[in-house]
């Protein structure tokens, strides 16, 4: 299992790094489609919906998906900062910040087809989104957050299995500790100061409150997809990528990371001009 996982990232991260610089935009686009697709499958896997509301569901976030990919592509190719998404950008954020802590105490789970729904098209659509708009502004923007995410979860992993004694949420995800949380938080912040060392005029260190703030966030979609899998006795959201799941285990942080990033990366652009 291990040569399997070394194996997928050894093939998949330098495609995925190629697709971020080099792609066209409208391929860009179909590829965040496609994961968007598997996520809805996986999504509706996690979320028990019967064989109709599943093919429903997947239907509309097709059809929704590549609306909305279709009007931001256009909006972005006028201006890459424009602001047209941020009303789905904040109400994602919103979703995060209140709703999804308190989803992780639930010890039922949601049953109704349309709050899961709901719930699915926030998780996926924002986050698809964002990776475009990021994209489209700057790559190296889309993968510096991208890579804060990345970080905070090996650091947190590592600080855990070293020092790890208190349970951050026992119930939910008994491997996560406040002590890896910490380390989290101290290899996010010593990346950001190398960012701003190697870049200049880097807008990291400026933007290092958020990058703390995505790090606590990264941690909640962790533990709500988690909690998503308990609810459905899953260990993992799919097989998509061999060795590491499903398409939801690969993005988990990121969607409840990216809409908040591009969120507060647009209100600080249009504060500048």
């Amino acid at each position: 299992m291990l040569k399997v996982r070394i194996l997928t990232v050894i093939i998949i991260l330098p495609l995925f790094l190629a697709a971020i610089f080099y792609l066209p935009a409208i391929f860009w686009a179909a590829l965040l489609l496609v994961l968007v697709v598997v996520g809805s499958q996986e999504w509706s896997r996690l979320a028990k919906l019967s064989v109709r509301n599943t093919i429903l569901f997947m239907v509309l976030t097709t059809l929704l998906g590549g609306e909305l990919l279709f009007l931001l592509s256009e909006a972005v190719r006028v201006n890459p900062y424009t602001s047209e998404f941020i009303w789905l950008y904040a109400l994602s954020s919103v979703f995060w910040v209140t709703v999804a802590p308190i989803f992780l105490k639930l010890s039922n789970p949601v049953k109704n087809p349309i709050i899961l729904m709901s719930m699915g098209w926030l998780l996926l659509l924002p986050t698809c989104l964002a990776m475009y708009q990021l994209r489209e502004i700057n790559p190296m923007l889309l993968l510096g957050f991208m890579g804060t995410i990345w970080i905070s979860d090996s650091a947190a992993y590592f600080a855990g299995r070293a020092f790890g004694k208190h349970k951050l949420a026992r119930m939910i995800s008994p491997g996560k500790t406040w002590e890896g949380v910490a380390g989290a938080l101290m290899a996010v912040l010593v990346y950001a100061l190398v960012w701003d060392y190697l870049m200049e005029e880097s807008l990291i260190i400026m933007l290092l409150p958020l990058l703390l703030l995505l790090v606590a966030l990264g941690i909640i979609g962790d533990l709500f997809e988690s909690r998503m899998k308990r609810f459905a006795d899953v260990k993992d959201s799919g097989h998509f990528f061999p060795g590491h799941g499903g398409v939801l285990d690969r993005i988990d942080a990121l969607t409840s990371t990216l809409p908040v990033a591009i969120l507060a990366f647009l209100v600080f652009y249009s504060r500048q001009l």
